[in-house]
């Protein structure tokens, strides 16, 4: 592949102008805060800091949702290596800025899809982590500035109207194994960040950065130095805390109420191997509760203890208020890769609720303190495949509904373990897993939060990786292995319309914004990003 400098290319004649007139000014701390109450825009990559991917949006609804018809495509050129486009755009002021695997960028013009500007780093030959895995998902935004994360370990800041690069700094050595392919978060005057490569030999970790200068605030180790609390769940005298895994490559959540961050850790290292590392290894697969400001650890949740399956918990966190027991509860909830459905209390890390959403074997009870009472670890008989009962496609919340929407997944697999050799730079699995492909299907779920029950599904024939977005006019937009992107009436999974993209939708999510007075919805599809609307209404001349 032709590698082209780390600079603009293809700006178009007199587009700068034009997005300047379209923007001429970009979201503040208290935009971001507002979230979806602007709906004509999408400002962070869940549309708000809930997590919940529910727009306010209502001009799209069940009774007119079949005459939803293709706007624009937006061809990227990009290859994804057998993965897809994960990306969410960002909407501002009828600009959408997106991200594209190999470390593209562009803005592009809401209405028709004319870009304005578009970016390629310029990504070294000797990538490890991001080799195999070449997704980005998408940008942050604040002001006039965008914030990207690249294969190569390094955190960008651009300028919006332009998509010049301000500043540039390094997150970690890329040739040990260390990338980042998420989408950043902006809360207050930072920039949060996590990093992917917990099938090496690394050590997991949070950052926050200055917007301003790419100075790093704070940083958060997801695995404890020896001494530190939690530091016994791993084998001391060793090197395991050194290289335990732990990556954080899935955007979190923020509670502006109670100042918490909320982000999800990775397995622990090596995935499928653990007799070297004994115990628990905290503070893998767990939900952590943040200071932002510090990077301070409030809380934590481990949702798999000691994981041997590669079942992380990079998952959107997704924060509510419930009424459960009969009383109002503040929560976040998260459907795990282990096949729970979990409402924590997000105060305090409680466990509220604890069942399965999918059919596992491995576990179908937890006890007293949240941990999963194993009857299976599938040697010798199968169990959930390593990417688990959902993954890390982001699931949708209607909090009137009461209705925590997900992609379930059911597989069957068998685990041989195996001592890997420790190379630098090189992964780390541990073993192999054989899948039997004649015992894989999937679902869209539609959970009742409070309780866990699942009220609907919409099967589909093979396992998807797709995400969800739902709308105050009770619709649910999701996507399937085979191409296919659907909605769904949101109180009973009745299935309303789909549109057949052309490739499977792998790990995006729908979102939706207004603009000249319509309802848009995107998604992001193999190598393309696909714009739907109502028809224009037009008057009697023909005019609209």
């Amino acid at each position: 592949m032709t590698r082209l400098p780390a600079l603009i290319v293809g700006l178009l004649s007199g587009a700068a102008v034009a997005l300047a007139q379209q923007s001429p000014s970009g979201p503040t701390t208290a935009d971001l805060l507002a979230g979806l109450s602007h709906a004509e825009r999408w400002v962070t990559f869940s549309g708000d800091y809930t997590g919940r991917r529910h727009s306010p949006l209502t001009e799209i609804s069940p009774a007119n949702v079949h005459r939803l018809a293709a706007q624009w495509t937006f061809q990227t050129g990009t290859m994804t290596r057998g993965r897809g486009f994960e990306t969410t755009p960002l909407a501002w002021d009828g600009v959408l800025y997106v991200t594209g695997s190999n470390n593209f960028a562009w803005a592009l013009d809401g209405r028709t899809g004319r870009p304005f500007w578009q970016y390629r780093r310029d990504l070294p030959n000797d990538l490890t982590y991001g080799a195999s895995a070449p997704v980005n998902r998408g940008f942050a935004m604040l002001g006039d500035r965008l914030f990207m994360v690249t294969l190569d370990a390094h955190l960008l800041a651009f300028d919006r109207l332009t998509g010049s690069v301000l500043w540039d700094v390094v997150l970690a050595d890329y040739k040990v194994g260390y990338a980042a392919t998420l989408a950043p978060l902006v809360v207050g005057n930072k920039v949060i960040v996590g990093i992917s490569g917990g099938e090496y030999a690394t050590r997991g970790f949070i950052d926050a950065y200055d917007p301003g200068t790419g100075a790093r605030v704070w940083r958060h180790y997801t695995v404890p130095a020896p001494g530190e609390p939690g530091s016994d769940s791993w084998p001391q005298g060793t090197d395991a805390i050194a290289r335990g895994g732990g990556a954080t490559w899935m955007t979190g959540s923020y509670d502006p109420a109670l100042d918490t961050l909320y982000w999800a850790t990775g397995n622990p290292n090596p995935d499928y191997y653990g007799d070297e590392r004994k115990g628990d290894n905290l503070y893998t697969n767990s939900l952590l509760a943040l200071d932002p400001s510090t990077g301070a650890r409030k809380w934590h949740f481990q949702f798999t203890p000691h994981d041997t399956h590669d079942w992380d918990a990079n998952h959107v966190p997704v924060l509510a208020d419930l009424t459960i027991g009969g009383a109002r509860r503040q929560v976040v909830m998260v459907a795990n890769r282990n096949g729970f459905f979990y409402v924590l209390d997000r105060t305090n890390g409680q466990l509220l609720v604890g069942k399965p959403f999918t059919a596992t074997p491995w576990a179908r009870e937890l006890d007293a303190r949240g941990r999963p009472i194993v009857l299976n670890d599938g040697q010798g008989s199968c169990i959930p495949d390593q990417w688990g009962g959902t993954n890390f496609m982001p699931p949708s919340f209607d909090s009137v509904r009461g209705l925590f929407f997900v992609t379930a997944r059911e597989t069957c697999a068998t685990y041989l373990p195996q001592a890997p050799k420790l190379v630098p730079g090189e992964s780390t699995f541990g073993g192999v897993v054989k899948r039997d492909p004649d015992k894989a299907s999937g679902a869209l779920r539609a959970i009742d939060a409070a309780t866990g029950e699942r009220r609907w599904e919409f099967a589909y024939p093979s396992p998807s990786m797709a995400g969800v977005l739902s709308t105050a006019s009770g619709l649910v937009f999701a996507g399937d292995n085979e191409g296919n992107f659907m909605a769904f009436e949101s109180n009973t999974g009745k299935h309303l319309w789909h549109y057949q993209t052309g490739s499977p939708i792998w790990g995006a999510a729908a979102m939706t914004y207004r603009l000249d007075g319509r309802q848009h919805v995107l998604i992001a599809s193999g190598t393309t990003l696909l714009a739907f609307a109502l028809p224009a209404e037009r008057g009697p001349a023909g005019g609209r």
